[in-house]
Parts: structure tokens; sequence; C-alpha cells
């Protein structure tokens, strides 16, 4: 099976759910946020987890997780200012992805 690395940057609310899971899973969406978005760059999810999360939380943190490349093609790769900053994007449950993943 071939895999690709995604990195998904939370806060800490988010991950302490995703603890509780057992490290399987992200919580479900929440309504105002529909589209589970894990970017393909590290130093993305960082900028992200820096600018976006420790600001509004107070903590930021980066999860990696690969996921069956087989299983990926079936979701959009969106770009958002350069390859840096792609990522897949999926409008449905996060546990979609998660169930086929595998936790560092």
């Amino acid at each position: 099976m071939i895999v690709v690395t995604l990195y998904r940057p939370v806060g800490p609310e988010e991950l302490e759910l995703i603890a509780k899971s057992g490290w399987k899973a992200f919580p479900p969406r929440l309504a105002e946020q529909p589209i589970f978005y894990p970017v393909v760059q590290r130093e993305y999810a960082e900028k992200i987890a820096r600018d976006w999360n420790v600001a509004a939380s107070g903590a930021g943190f980066v999860t990696r997780f690969d996921v069956d490349a087989e299983y990926l093609k079936q979701f959009p790769e969106r770009e958002s200012g350069g390859r840096a900053t792609a990522s897949t994007g999926s409008p449905q449950n996060a546990s979609t992805i998660s169930t086929r993943t595998s936790w560092e």
C-alpha cells in the first residue's frame, strides 16, 4: 500500500478529542467548519497552528497521519497560494479519512 502523509493543525480541545479516540479519529466537524482540511506540507500546518490556533485557543499543535493514496484520490486537492499550501478537503465527517489512517 502506498500512503500519503498529511498534516492537520489543531487546538488543544480538538487534540484532546483525538487523544480520547485512542489517536484513531478526528472529532466530527463543527457546523461553522463543515470541511475537513488536512495539508500536505508540515511547514504550512505549523504556520496555521501558530497563526490561527494559538491566537484562538492559546496553543496550537500539528497532527501527522498517513492515508492510503488510493483512498485519497477521491478528494480534490486545492491550492491556496502555491504548492506549499496545498490541501485536500472532504465535506464529509472527518472520520471518513481517519478510519484509514495510521497515527504516529
